[in-house]
């Protein structure tokens, strides 16, 4: 969730998508979010509308288990169960839920595939910004592969999987990569932001061990961009 949307002036835009289900069993429930809704409740009185709170409508015990940045759409996971909430939690922690995103960047990446190795902290005098840091950084990884290089509109689509989790992770490792995500906000030039109306970052393909079975679980939600 971007944490512009915990600055009390900082009103989000009403959004009338609705939540779609991609799977749901007695003790998980993933679902394909849509851009500009929020994960939890806003600070702002006016930011209240969000996942958690749809969703609690019809499971009031729905366990938020991890988020996405507020323009950032696709696929996210709650739990139904105390047990499923902890374990769940501790593959995210453990680092072997594996995600795969889907991204439309400024330019015409050169290589076919890599990986992006920079460590990221908040930049305090900028909040809500993270910053490139080798003295205080975290850890943050990055692996991409080219999809499509679209020479016609000077963009190229990439598939990124995280290693990593560290805020804006793929929006700074993108930018440093010498081509910033169309549509962001954050760290694009406006001339970047400007080309859409939306941030191009969908969450795609996500794949854990179920926590109660164990049995491996591929997820997947179209791209809408």
């Amino acid at each position: 969730m971007s944490s512009l949307a915990d600055k009390p002036y900082y009103i989000v835009p009403t959004c009338h998508e609705r939540v779609g289900t991609i799977y749901r069993d007695d003790h998980v429930l993933l679902i394909n979010n849509p851009a500009y809704l929020l994960s939890v409740p806003g600070r702002a009185p006016e930011n209240k509308d969000c996942a958690v709170r749809r969703l609690a409508i019809k499971d009031p015990d729905i366990r938020l288990v991890h988020r996405l940045d507020l323009d950032t759409s696709g696929i996210m996971v709650f739990a139904l169960t105390r047990q499923a909430q902890s374990q769940l939690s501790r593959l995210f922690q453990q680092r072997t839920v594996k995600k795969r995103y889907q991204a439309v960047l400024h330019g015409l990446v050169e290589k076919d595939q890599g990986s992006i190795e920079l460590p990221l902290i908040a930049d305090w005098p900028n909040r809500p910004l993270q910053k490139v840091c080798y003295e205080t950084g975290k850890p943050a990884l990055t692996h991409y592969q080219v999809l499509e290089r679209d020479e016609v509109h000077n963009r190229t689509r990439l598939a990124l999987s995280p290693v990593t989790g560290r805020s804006h992770q793929l929006r700074i490792h993108c930018r440093e990569l010498g081509h910033p995500i169309i549509g962001c906000d954050m760290y694009a030039p406006p001339e970047v932001e400007a080309l859409s109306p939306r941030l191009l970052l969908h969450a795609q393909w996500l794949a854990f061990n179920h926590p109660l079975t164990g049995l491996w679980q591929e997820f997947t939600s179209p791209c809408p961009f």
